[in-house]
Order: C-alpha cells, then structure tokens, then sequence
C-alpha cells in the first residue's frame, strides 16, 4: 500500500523541522507525496495570542517556501501547499474568503477551540490542568456542557465549509482518560455521544468532505489509538464518508508513523480503501483511492 502525508507541521508553526528536512525523509520513507499544512494565523481575527499558530507576517514567506520545494522535489516528490485553518466560532473559519484567495492546493478544516457559556474561545485540547480549569470556571463544573459546544462547533464548521479534509475530528478525547482510569469528559458508551458522531458523520457524507485518520497521538504518546476512535470510525463508514491516513507530523520522525496501526483500524471499521491527495483541478480537491489490502 502506497502512503502519503498532508498533515505536517513545520518551524513555521509548531513544528521542530523545517520543510527541505521534511521532504527529504519522506522521500526516504517512500511517501507518494507530502503536503504542508501550516496552523493559519489567527490573532488578527481573533485576538487571541498563540505561539503554535502561523505569525501573520510570515504568511506570505510560508507559502514562498513550500512553493520553491514543490519545484525542487518536482519529479521525485509531489509537494502541496496547505494550512490547518480553525474555526473558532463567530471569529474565523476555513470558509473565509481570504483563505480561498491564496491559492492553496488544500485546506484542512479543525476544531481546537470551543466557545463558553460567555461566548468566549478556549482550547479544547489544552493541558488536562487547563481543561479541568475551563470547566470549574468557565462552564460551571459541568464537562457536558465543553463536550457539546465542541460537537457544535464541529457541525457549524461543516456546515460552513471551505475546507478539503476535516482533522482530526474527535480532538476532544485527547485528555479524556483520567490518570488512574475513567472519563475526564464523556464515555464513548453514551447515547449522547454516539448520537453527535453520526450527526458529523452524515453532515461530512453530505458536503462530500472526506475526514482523517490522524496518527498525532499516538505518535506523541498522548492515547494509544488514532483519531478518531473505532467507533467514531464505524459510524463514519456507516454513513459511506471516505478516510485520509495523515500523521499530524511535528517532526521529520513523526511521517509514516502508526500508519499500520491506522491501517488495521480502517479495516476494523469496514473500509477497504484510503484516499490519497492528487492536487487540486478547476477548483476542486482530487483524490484517488488506495486498496488497504
């Protein structure tokens, strides 16, 4: 089976290696292809100060940068040029115009903030101290009620659209599992859940957005699966959306890993094949398709 990577994060955002080291070991590796996928600016838009998101005025540089790989990998390694765009709801979104006007091969739409009670952003997946934190004081004690507004945030988002591919699509479980075992902020057992993951499921097969199975974390020592979940999988197939394999790379080490643990739980889940990233034409993301067995 043939490999890619479009998820990856370089010195440019909160990634350890810069964008020649990347294609240069995918290539090592025997990726097909290698898509960067910057964290798009968003203090502008949102005020909020971050230190993993791409600066504004190096926005323009980025794209430059990925633009002159792409000719010095032509006919060795196909190179795409991308961002991981938020949606932070009522602030910012892959639908954007601005994004649409830079001419990028792909977007990758995700859900790292939810909105509070206050109607103001906080990250979903910060440390577990914080979200622990977000949820005593931000949402009253109640972690259902972070849970939901990530879940709606998802769906605003698909429903919005601009994006290519969703990331990562139940982020929300990252810090979960609590130390000495059990839930932090939901059971995957619960109706509510498996009732907002077919929700996203049937939204994603009907805008036609294919999602990822994203490897980050395992990678990253932070679960021991991949997003999203076999379940969350299981419904994802169910409703007929097709599955990206991408590590989230944040270093050069990080491409191709848990690719095969990925594979299996796609197989797991019913599906017989992956997508693999082609470029864009006429507008439009092209895919084509990649037998898992």
């Amino acid at each position: 089976m043939r490999f890619s990577c479009i998820h990856t994060h370089t010195v440019f955002c909160d990634g350890a290696d810069d964008i020649e080291s990347y294609c240069r070991v995918a290539y090592e590796k025997g990726l097909v292809s290698l898509g960067f996928s910057a964290h798009a600016p968003i203090s502008k838009k949102t005020g909020i100060c971050s230190t993993w998101h791409l600066d504004e005025a190096r926005l323009d540089e980025y794209i430059d940068a990925v633009r002159a790989a792409q000719k010095r990998w032509a006919g060795k390694l196909p190179v795409y040029a991308g961002l991981e765009v938020d949606y932070i709801h009522g602030l910012t979104g892959p639908a954007d115009k601005d994004y649409r006007e830079l001419g990028l091969d792909f977007i990758i739409g995700a859900v790292h903030y939810v909105i509070t009670p206050g109607g103001e952003p906080c990250a979903a997946d910060d440390s577990p101290e914080n979200i622990d934190r977000y949820i005593e004081e931000l949402f009253g004690g109640d972690a259902g009620a972070l849970v939901e507004s990530y879940w709606n945030c998802q769906e605003a988002m698909i429903r919005a659209g601009g994006f290519d591919l969703v990331a990562h699509p139940d982020l929300i479980k990252k810090h979960n599992t609590l130390p000495g075992g059990g839930n932090r902020l939901f059971s995957e057992g619960d109706e509510l859940y498996r009732t907002r993951t077919a929700a996203i499921a049937a939204l994603l097969a009907t805008a036609g957005i294919p999602a990822e199975i994203n490897t980050g974390a395992l990678t990253r020592a932070k679960l021991r699966e991949c997003y999203p979940s076999l379940p969350f999988l299981k419904r994802l197939r169910e409703h007929g959306v097709p599955m990206v394999i991408n590590a989230d790379a944040h270093r050069t080490e990080h491409l191709g890993g848990g690719y095969e643990e990925a594979r299996r739980a796609l197989l797991a889940a019913g599906y017989t094949e992956a997508l693999l990233f082609e470029g864009r034409r006429n507008g439009k993301a092209v895919w084509s398709s990649e037998k898992l067995e």
